[in-house]
């Protein structure tokens, strides 16, 4: 019998399952086994003693298990830790909290540290040590486990918390496949994760190398030259305000009620505006379905070399309007538009300088003495500039968009990586439906 044949056949029985894809050493072997996990783990109940007070660990499902005091920069338990559960390093936690990356809570295994301490809410679990730890957290987050967890949803539920015990949790079962294969997913999926490990670290490096090269190319406060400039250029930059350039302000209408929808017309948000590119980002665009009504108010549309900047909530982000951006386009009443038509002023340079360091604190002196309440459009006209020659302009607009470009294409691997791996572990898992569990 072939080895897609026996898959075929286990998995019809209800034996075994075999995942769809398998390295070779182990095609010819027989699927995994459906297994209880009360026979491969048990629960932990060892309870914080005393010195155990600053080891306080909180599950994160983006970072897994992280030190409070490294987190948050302080210890956010409470005074009392006398019921804490002690973990020690490759320990289970599940939090069945509900999220919108878990649908049936977070299961995170301990590897950053060698002990420590958490909530009595949350539920622990260790492997016996004949298990690989490693094999069963690509378990967890594959999802593999997650019908199992279905089955255990109770009416008992509430505040989106499932109120599982852990002795409930270890009583399903699990598919397993022998320690040898373990080993070789464990290691297959490690590697993957340090290949986007270390494509995270490239982005964050180009990114602090942009933010360096920035607070050189523009001049500090109380200055009137850069730090750093091309070499055909030099003379004091001339200081301005927006409103010299006489460039058309507005911002969207409050009359336009917005509701999700699957077509109709687009609106550039904050939530499409970053702090770490003037780029506007609509790789998640939902389409804003507005009604009819004499309250409409009037609609400006979305122009290439729009500058756009956040006015309301997290004041100052800066957005420019490219090719990239689909038309029509709209803006909402929480960003304004400024549209410069002066031949002696760069849109782009303005973008990037209102993005730099040095004119985020304008911001914060310019809207209402730093209380954030909000800034309106009188306030821009009165924001300042320092402009050098428009040559000088177009030149550093044009390096950092080149750098941002770069960023970007780092960026679209690292989003690639982790598609791969999210795939990878869709394979190299039996897909385990609701009668399986």
């Amino acid at each position: 019998m072939s080895s897609k044949e026996k898959s075929s056949a286990l998995a019809g029985s209800g034996a075994a399952l075999v995942p769809k894809l398998r390295f070779p050493e182990f095609e010819e072997r027989d699927g995994w086994k459906e297994t209880p996990l009360q026979k491969l783990a048990r629960p932990v109940t060892d309870r914080a003693t005393t010195g155990d007070a600053d080891n306080v660990l909180s599950l994160s499902g983006e970072h897994g298990l992280v030190l409070q005091s490294e987190y948050f920069g302080k210890k956010i338990a409470g005074d009392s830790t006398d019921r804490y559960l002690k973990i020690r390093k490759d320990d289970f936690v599940y939090n069945d909290r509900t999220t919108k990356a878990s649908s049936f809570g977070t299961i995170k295994r301990l590897s950053a540290h060698e002990v420590g301490i958490v909530s009595p809410i949350y539920k622990c679990f260790r492997f016996q040590s004949s298990e690989n730890s490693a094999f069963w957290e690509w378990y967890f987050e594959s999802g593999s486990h997650d019908p199992a967890l279905g089955g255990l949803v109770n009416e008992g539920a509430r505040a989106g918390r499932f109120n599982i015990s852990v002795t409930q949790f270890l009583s399903k079962n699990a598919w397993r496949p022998d320690e040898d294969e373990q080993q070789k997913i464990a290691d297959c999926l490690d590697s993957a994760d340090a290949l986007i490990a270390a494509q995270a670290r490239k982005v964050e490096a180009l990114r602090a190398h942009k933010k360096g090269l920035m607070q050189q190319l523009f001049p500090q406060e109380g200055e009137t030259q850069p730090r750093l400039r091309f070499p055909e250029f030099e003379g004091e930059w001339a200081k301005s305000t927006i409103g010299a350039f006489k460039p058309f302000v507005t911002s969207g209408s409050r009359g336009w009620a917005a509701f999700y929808a699957d077509e109709g017309e687009l609106f550039v948000r904050i939530t499409n505006l970053s702090r770490e590119s003037i780029y506007i980002d609509l790789r998640d665009k939902k389409f804003v379905q507005l009604p009819g009504g004499a309250n409409e108010g009037i609609r400006t549309q979305l122009k290439a070399a729009d500058v756009l900047i956040s006015i309301t909530a997290d004041i100052g982000i800066i957005g420019y309007v490219d090719e990239n951006v689909p038309s029509p386009a709209y803006i909402n009443q929480h960003i304004a538009l400024v549209r410069f038509e002066d031949d002696k002023l760069c849109s782009k340079f303005v973008a990037y300088f209102l993005a730099s360091d040095q004119a985020q604190r304008l911001f914060q002196s310019s809207t209402d003495n730093g209380t954030k309440a909000g800034m309106n459009l009188t306030t821009i006209q009165n924001i300042g500039l320092m402009v050098p020659s428009i040559r000088e302009q177009q030149l550093i607009a044009s390096c950092l968009t080149s750098l941002d470009d770069l960023i970007a294409a780092e960026t679209r691997k690292l989003d690639t990586l982790k598609t791969h791996k999210k795939g990878l572990m869709q394979q190299l898992f039996p897909q385990v439906g609701e009668g399986d569990a």
